[in-house]
């Protein structure tokens, strides 16, 4: 009976208590199994898979920064030229803000509404059954008063101020028929109207008459071979109207002041475009 018992019990000691060997084999499955799970992980990160261009030698790389590094926030890389232009634009940009006698351009002179668009200004007015208007670009109309003052006690010449004396179209409308005048500055013609008795700071170019919209196909006759008398007569209809030597002046400041405000823009705009702001 006793042998039995013994039999039993060993038996039963051998299916519920794992032996030491037993339990050392688990444990090594186990580390087994992890150390696997792990090599696999490191294999999927690491494998060279041709048919992705992101991979490179077996490692995934992000795609390098090509933000600038002078921190402008650019998606590209300054060069030293841009670099040196934009620091020369700044300076000169505060030089003229400096110079500008008109901070802001008026919105009319004399009895004439002005209208702005691009380097065109437009100036209107309505007189009874005729409508006036003068037209010109500012662009290309600037040119220094007089020569350099040259001062020995001075770093640097003085330079005289730079005026826009654009040339202007004078259109007198009535109903479908447009009188119209072609004038600018005399300029250099100045000094010889003054010695002749003439103090007009501008004159006639062009004169011509066209029935709705004038197209190349308008007869024009010139101002310079117009009759003596016929001019003197046409430049006081001018003034009749409103376009006096007093008001070409003015139209002169306005040009001035618009072409400068332009300039500063354009620079301004420049300098935006290199910085990327």
């Amino acid at each position: 009976m006793n042998k039995i018992l013994t039999s039993v019990l060993r038996i039963s000691s051998k299916k519920c208590l794992p032996s030491p060997f037993s339990q050392a084999k688990a444990a090594n499955s186990v580390l087994d199994t992890t150390k696997r799970q792990l090599t696999r992980t490191l294999w999927h990160m690491c494998s060279t898979r041709n048919e992705d261009p992101q991979f490179v030698g077996g490692l995934k790389l992000k795609h390098p920064s090509n933000v600038c590094g002078c921190g402008c926030g650019m998606l590209r890389i300054h060069t030293k030229g841009e670099k040196e232009l934009v620091e020369f634009l700044s300076e000169e940009i505060a030089a003229e803000r400096k110079l500008q006698k008109i901070k802001t351009i008026p919105t009319q002179v004399d009895d004439f509404s002005v209208r702005l668009d691009g380097s065109e200004v437009t100036l209107t007015k309505k007189a009874g059954d005729e409508e006036i208007s003068i037209n010109f670009n500012v662009n290309h109309t600037v040119d220094a008063e007089a020569e350099a003052e040259i001062n020995p006690n001075m770093d640097k010449p003085e330079f005289a101020d730079m005026k826009s004396k654009p040339s202007f179209e004078v259109d007198i409308k009535r109903g479908s028929q447009t009188l119209s005048f072609s004038c600018s500055f005399t300029g250099a013609q100045s000094e010889q109207q003054s010695e002749e008795g003439y103090n007009d700071i501008f004159g006639i170019d062009e004169v011509t008459l066209f029935e709705g919209e004038w197209t190349e196909k308008t007869y024009a006759v010139s101002g310079d071979v117009l009759d003596g008398y016929l001019y003197d007569l046409l430049m006081n209809l001018l003034e009749e109207k409103g376009v006096s030597n007093e008001f070409v002046e003015k139209l002169s400041d306005l040009s001035t002041a618009y072409e400068h405000s332009s300039y500063i823009a354009m620079l301004e705009n420049v300098q935006k475009f290199l910085s990327g702001k």
